[in-house]
């Protein structure tokens, strides 16, 4: 499909959603209601984050520019009113996921468990800067050089066969096997981690829950089921991918975002781009994480 036909369909969806989650109640209370329809910004939010737009500057100017045709209450808005709609709009991101989260068939049973680096700032900036004093911290990360970063760190749930199905941000310093406890609440089945949720005391408390956690062996020459280890890790590249999408494509680890208020509305928005997307692609007949196939 052509980008103006995913637009509608989103658009679509968005305000499908909305009526659902409010049933008939207004969402504010008092005054007027705003030039630009809550279900306009939301889908302007998560198409500007499908096309790699991710400052909210960005997407107002990019829309602004090309798509009055569609919304043109777009001419008389200001910026700062459009952000603040948005920011505005978090409880209805948080909630909104779970519309298309329904309707994509998945597997609730078998979940894969991890968590991913969110800089707030570079290391050797960290101790004049203001920025979530008090809320982020420093950490540990395999990945990147300098291995410690002043940040937050993102906790993610996936179910197979790559839906989102929970998602927690946690200082840097936080534990994951204490976050991997808090995502495995409430539910059933098979998680799966990486190699250091090798915990034989977490296993023991999860399996009491009805959560049987399945992890690589730590070392790969002391492995007595090297086969299973390998097994699992490939089952885990599915979470790889949707990390890779969400920081190829939203700008993951560059959000721009001076305070929780903000940092948490551009969250939402990447977290609800993709179940939309997902979704899109099963509704036409595409693979599930194949998001650049949407748009051709």
């Amino acid at each position: 499909m052509d980008l103006d036909t995913l637009i509608i369909r989103w658009f679509c969806m968005i305000d499908e959603g909305l009526q659902t989650l409010l049933a008939g109640k207004r969402l504010r209370e008092r005054g007027s209601q705003p030039r630009l329809a809550d279900s306009e910004v939301l889908t302007l939010e998560v198409g500007g984050e499908y096309l790699g737009l991710g400052q909210d500057s960005t997407i107002f100017a990019y829309f602004r520019r090309h798509y009055l045709h569609f919304f043109p209450a777009l001419a008389h808005l200001h910026r700062t009113t459009f952000v603040r709609q948005a920011a505005n709009l978090q409880l209805m991101q948080d909630q909104l996921w779970q519309w298309p989260y329904d309707r994509i068939p998945h597997d609730p049973q078998i979940a894969i468990v991890e968590s991913l680096a969110l800089p707030v700032c570079q290391f050797t900036r960290a101790p004049r800067s203001r920025r979530f004093r008090g809320e982020a911290a420093y950490g540990h990360d395999h990945l990147t050089h300098p291995s410690f970063l002043y940040r937050f760190r993102l906790q993610v749930r996936v179910c197979w066969p790559g839906v989102r199905c929970q998602l927690e941000v946690t200082p840097g310093n936080g534990q994951e096997l204490a976050a991997a406890e808090d995502s495995t609440a409430g539910t059933s089945g098979v998680g799966i981690g990486g190699r250091n949720f090798l915990a034989p005391r977490l296993r023991e408390q999860l399996a009491q829950r009805g959560v049987e956690l399945l992890a690589p062996f730590r070392c790969r020459k002391q492995d007595p089921q090297p086969h299973l280890s390998r097994a699992l890790s490939r089952w885990r590249y599915k979470i790889a991918t949707i990390f890779g999408q969400l920081v190829e494509r939203t700008t993951l680890k560059r959000l721009w975002a001076h305070d929780c208020w903000h940092l948490t509305s551009r969250l939402l928005r990447k977290a609800l781009m993709h179940p939309l997307a997902v979704f899109t692609n099963v509704t036409t007949g595409h693979p599930p994480l194949h998001l650049a196939a949407l748009v051709r």
